[in-house]
């Protein structure tokens, strides 16, 4: 099960984010006793396998702006350090309806604007980059490091909307930064000693297969394909966390 769902994860987090909606439930599934900041932690170890391999696929057949992601990855990176330092003494419960509210927004914001990620815009404004510093590289990337599922769709999205860049080239960008995000993360997760290595190996071959397809398929089927994906993970996210906030208990 584990295997299966690290490598739906790896597919979806290649095409638009959000495979850690796959994969940190199904270390917690299949591990009931798990202690939650070892699930973060061993979903971390396995996950930027996939989502390095992705960002390799993506850089050797798009133009990516190495620079600019590199920069962005390097806040992201540090923020998602801060993130999971406190990761073991947060209540997920406070933070879940903020995040489906959001989410929810996200959506609609999508359905009523269709050429929504569609076409690039033109060149971001100086005010316009920085905000995508200050959203994406220490808002979204210090949440990865805290919880983590779906960064790469509010990744995503936020590269689209203040960078003004198609789907395809904001999910390119997108895997650079989720990449340092994950190592910010994974850094501290290890410095705590919370990562079941073993199985994060083999979980991570499995994420890596997803990756290299999902990559390939959101490349060969272009903004159109990113969106619908898009949409379902939103949708997915939304029921999973208003399940684990009103119902799982």
């Amino acid at each position: 099960m584990l295997c299966v769902a690290a490598a739906l994860a790896g597919w979806i987090d290649a095409v638009v984010g959000g495979g850690g909606l796959l994969q940190l439930p199904a270390l917690l599934i299949a591990l009931p006793h798990l202690p939650p900041a070892w699930a973060l932690g061993t979903n971390k170890a396995a996950a930027v396998v996939g989502t390095s391999a992705a960002a390799v696929t993506y850089a050797r057949k798009t133009p990516l702006d190495l620079r600019l992601a590199g920069r962005l990855g390097l806040v992201a990176a540090l923020a998602s350090l801060g993130g999971a330092f406190f990761a073991a003494g947060v209540d997920s419960a406070v933070l879940r309806p903020l995040i489906i509210v959001l989410l929810l927004a996200v959506a609609a914001f999508v359905v009523l604007r269709p050429r929504f990620g569609h076409a690039p815009g033109g060149a971001a404004t100086r005010a316009r980059v920085l905000s995508a510093f200050a959203v994406a590289g220490v808002g979204i990337g210090f949440y990865d490091g805290l919880l983590g599922p779906g960064t790469g769709t509010f990744l995503v999205i936020a590269l689209v909307a203040l960078l003004n860049m198609d789907m395809v080239h904001a999910s390119a960008t997108t895997k650079v930064v989720n990449v340092c995000t994950n190592i910010g993360a994974l850094a501290m997760f290890t410095w705590q000693g919370t990562v079941l290595w073993g199985l994060a190996c083999v979980m991570a071959l499995c994420n890596m297969a997803g990756a290299f397809v999902g990559a390939h398929m959101a490349l060969k089927r272009g903004s159109g394909f990113v969106r619908g994906v898009l949409l379902v993970t939103v949708v997915a996210l939304v029921g999973k966390l208003a399940h684990d906030q009103w119902w799982a208990n």
